[in-house]
C-alpha cells in the first residue's frame, strides 16, 4: 500500500512539472509572438532603406576558402523627406531571417518576423547633402542587427553604410545564398591579446578595415549616379561594435577621408593600438569591460583589455571620449536590447540590468553627438553635456 502511494505521488509531481512546463513554453510562445518596434526615429528626416552587393573585384579574399574576390552584403540607411510615405520592409527579409536563433532557443526569443522596423523600403533621398558612416558589426553578427542604431543615424543626416562580413558573421546573403561563417574569417582565438590570438585578431581587423575603407568608397561613388547623385559628400566616419569597433578605428586610422570613430565596446586590433589614432575617437564601454582602459564596476580584466586601451589611448593625438555606461553589457550595443528573450536564454546572453530602450537611447544620443562634432564640427562642448542628460552614464572628456 505504501508503495501505491509513493508511486501515485510521483506521478503528481511529474504531472505537475509537465503542466508547468507546457504552460511556460505557452507563455514564451505569446511573448515572442509580440510586436516589437523600433525606437522612434529623434533626427529631422524620415529614413529610407536598400542593399548592395559589391565586389572588389581586385583582391584575392583570405578568408575565401576558393580565394575568390572579396564579395560584400551592405544594407544602405539614408535621410529621406519627413514627409515620405511607404511600405516598410521586414526586418531580415527572407534568408536573412535565419540570423535569429533556431529551435530550441529560438522558442525563448521574439519572432523576426515580428520586429517593425521604420524605415521605409526604397524611399527617395532627401534633399541635401550627407556624410557617410560606415558601420561594422561584432565578431559573427550582422549589419540588420544593428538597425535601430542605423535609422537613428540616417535620421539625422547620415548615410549608413552597413556592412556585413563574409565569412566572419555566422550569416549574411549573397546572391540569394546563405553564406556562413568558417575558421578563417571567425577564428576561434581572435580575442585574446597574448602570442597567435594576438596576431590571428590584428590579422583579421586588417581585413575588416579593407572591407570598410572598400564600402566607403563605394557609398562616396554612389554620389555621382543615380537616386543618390549630388547628395553624398565625401566625408566618412566609422562605427562599429565589439571587432567591428576595433576595425572601425583602424579603418579611421588608415582612410584618409576619415574624420572620426567610434568603438562600441570593443577590445582593439590592429596596427592602431601601437600608432594611435590622429582623428577624434569615441569609446563606449560596458560596466563589465576594460575597453576604455578604465575597468567598470563588473569587469574582471582577463584578456589584457586595458592595457591594450591604455597603449592606444597614449599613443593617440587626437581628441577622445570615454563613456562607461552603468548597468551595461556587451550585447546592449546591439539591437538585442529590444527583443523578448526569456529565461534560461536572457542569462546566457551578454545584457546587463540596464534597460534595453534607456541603453540605445544613451549610446544613438553619444555616438550622434560625436559624429556631429567630428564630422560636422559642432563645438565639443556639446558632448560634455550629455553628462547631464545620462548620469548613468560616465564621461570622460579629452585630457
Amino acid at each position: 500500500m505504501r508503495r501505491h502511494r509513493w508511486l501515485r505521488r510521483v506521478l503528481i509531481g511529474i504531472g505537475s512539472v509537465m503542466v508547468l512546463l507546457a504552460w511556460y513554453m505557452l507563455a514564451m510562445a505569446a511573448f515572442g509572438a509580440r510586436q516589437v518596434v523600433l525606437p522612434e526615429l529623434t533626427g529631422k528626416y524620415q529614413v529610407g532603406r536598400t542593399s548592395f552587393e559589391w565586389v572588389d573585384a581586385g583582391r584575392a579574399d583570405p578568408l575565401d576558402p576558393h580565394h575568390g574576390p572579396r564579395r560584400l552584403s551592405v544594407w544602405l540607411w539614408y535621410p529621406a523627406p519627413a514627409d515620405a510615405q511607404g511600405a516598410h520592409p521586414a526586418y531580415t527579409p527572407g534568408l536573412w531571417s535565419k540570423l535569429a536563433f533556431g529551435a530550441p532557443a529560438g522558442w525563448f526569443e521574439t519572432d523576426f518576423g515580428k520586429i517593425r522596423v521604420r524605415s521605409i523600403d526604397g524611399a527617395a533621398v532627401a534633399g541635401g547633402r550627407f556624410p557617410v558612416v560606415v558601420l561594422e558589426p561584432g565578431l559573427g553578427f550582422a549589419a540588420p542587427q544593428y538597425s535601430a542604431l542605423a535609422e537613428s543615424l540616417a535620421s539625422h543626416g547620415y548615410v549608413v553604410a552597413g556592412l556585413t562580413p563574409t565569412y566572419s558573421a555566422n550569416l549574411t546573403v549573397l546572391g540569394g545564398q546563405a553564406v556562413t561563417s568558417n575558421s578563417q574569417g571567425n577564428p576561434p582565438d581572435a580575442g585574446g591579446h597574448t602570442g597567435e590570438s594576438q596576431r590571428t585578431g590584428d590579422r583579421l581587423a586588417t581585413e575588416w578595415a579593407t572591407d570598410a575603407r572598400f564600402v566607403a568608397g563605394q557609398v562616396v561613388a554612389l554620389g555621382g549616379t543615380g537616386q543618390f547623385g549630388g547628395k553624398i559628400e565625401p566625408k566618412v566616419a566609422y562605427v562599429g561594435h565589439s571587432f567591428g569597433g576595433a576595425s572601425s578605428l583602424e579603418a579611421c586610422r588608415v582612410d584618409p577621408r576619415c574624420a572620426g570613430a567610434v568603438d562600441l565596446d570593443g577590445t582593439q586590433f590592429g596596427q592602431v593600438v601601437g600608432t594611435g589614432l590622429a582623428k577624434p575617437f569615441m569609446i563606449l564601454g560596458a560596466e563589465d569591460s576594460c575597453t576604455t582602459g578604465t575597468c567598470g564596476s563588473k569587469a574582471t580584466d582577463q584578456g589584457g583589455e586595458q592595457a591594450t586601451a591604455t597603449q592606444l589611448l597614449k599613443a593617440s593625438t587626437s581628441p577622445h571620449w570615454l563613456v562607461v555606461v552603468s548597468g551595461a553589457h556587451h550585447l546592449n550595443f546591439t539591437d538585442y536590447d529590444l527583443y523578448f528573450l526569456g529565461r534560461p536564454l536572457r542569462s546566457l546572453i551578454g545584457l546587463g540590468s540596464i534597460d534595453g530602450r534607456r541603453a540605445l537611447t544613451i549610446q544613438n544620443d553619444y555616438v550622434t553627438t560625436f559624429l556631429d562634432h567630428a564630422v560636422r564640427n559642432a563645438p565639443p562642448a556639446t558632448i560634455d553635456t550629455l553628462r547631464t542628460t545620462y548620469p548613468d552614464a560616465t564621461l570622460t572628456a579629452p585630457r
